[in-house]
């Protein structure tokens, strides 16, 4: 039987959600089609004293979801033309998310590959465009099957096949927020 993560599930520090959910089947219904794939990189974000973290400078229209109680969907655009999402963690009032970065395709490859125009889903911008992610799911719950967005149990990741680095794109943010290893992905076999 599939079991969808649990509030409970993100309501734990964001380094063991972000390594856990490593394995974790994310899926969407869209258009009546389910969609879904196994996470394989996750990074985690932790509060306002993360300068990497979009809470940096406290609490925001655009980050106010952060703040919600864990097991959310924070889901923000970027760069003018990608959206991103987020699980929110920890607990309520307290900043703190893990970016889903990328996902290796189990369920609808035909309409994922459609969508992407045959190219992969590595890299969280072209997860979102392949699962037809955006502002519209900002906020619903991850742990509800009636919001068209969850993510399900999987395969628990066995810590020698997890790598851990640095995250993505933060070149102008000082140390040691900048080479943090909040990083996982997991190896290729």
């Amino acid at each position: 039987m599939v079991k969808i993560l649990s509030q409970t599930f993100y309501a734990r520090p964001t380094l063991i959600v972000a390594r856990e959910l490593l394995g974790a089947r994310l899926v969407r219904i869209l258009d009546g089609m389910r969609l879904a794939g196994i996470i394989t990189e996750a990074e985690a974000y932790v509060g306002e004293e993360d300068l990497g973290c979009h809470a940096k400078s406290g609490k925001t229209k655009r980050n106010a979801v952060m703040y919600s109680s864990p097991g959310h969907a924070y889901v923000y655009f970027t760069y003018g033309m990608h959206w991103m999402l987020n699980a929110v963690t920890e607990r309520e009032g307290f900043p703190a998310a893990v970016l889903i970065r990328a996902m290796e395709v189990v369920e609808g490859a035909d309409i994922i590959s459609a969508r992407r125009q045959g190219r992969d889903t590595t890299g969280p911008a072209k997860l979102t465009q392949a699962l037809g992610i955006d502002s519209a799911l900002n906020g619903v719950s991850l742990c509800d099957p009636d919001s068209g967005l969850w993510i399900e149990a999987g395969t628990p990741v066995a810590g020698s096949d997890i790598i851990t680095s640095p995250r993505v794109g933060l070149d102008t943010v000082p140390e040691p927020w900048k080479s943090v290893p909040w990083r996982f992905q997991m190896r290729r076999r």
